[in-house]
């Protein structure tokens, strides 16, 4: 899965969900990038959500140890994060049985 993100080159950000992520989440835009760096990440497809672009979900932590579950799409070599909220109970179990 890390191949899905071995031609990126940074994020591109859509100031209403980076928006919608604060209010609702408290969740920087540095911090759900800061996911995409701190191994382990898990990594899988969004296929109930994916409409018009391919999407992905990723569960990883930040710098400070915080478990984000994020949504994210790839539009040419740019990381667009759809929306980004601290992990489920479920998301958090997932998280640790795999990494």
């Amino acid at each position: 899965m890390r191949k899905l993100f071995l031609n990126c080159t940074g994020f591109d950000w859509d100031d209403g969900n980076s928006e919608k992520n604060w209010i609702l989440h408290q969740v920087s835009r540095n911090e759900s990038e800061q996911v995409f760096f701190n191994a382990p990440i898990v990594v899988g497809d969004d296929i109930s959500h994916s409409q018009s672009d391919k999407q992905w979900f990723l569960l990883g932590k930040t710098d400070t140890n915080r478990l984000l579950f994020v949504v994210f799409t790839v539009r040419e070599e740019l990381i667009r994060v759809i929306s980004s909220r601290d992990m489920g109970k479920k998301e958090r179990r997932i998280y640790h049985e795999k990494s």
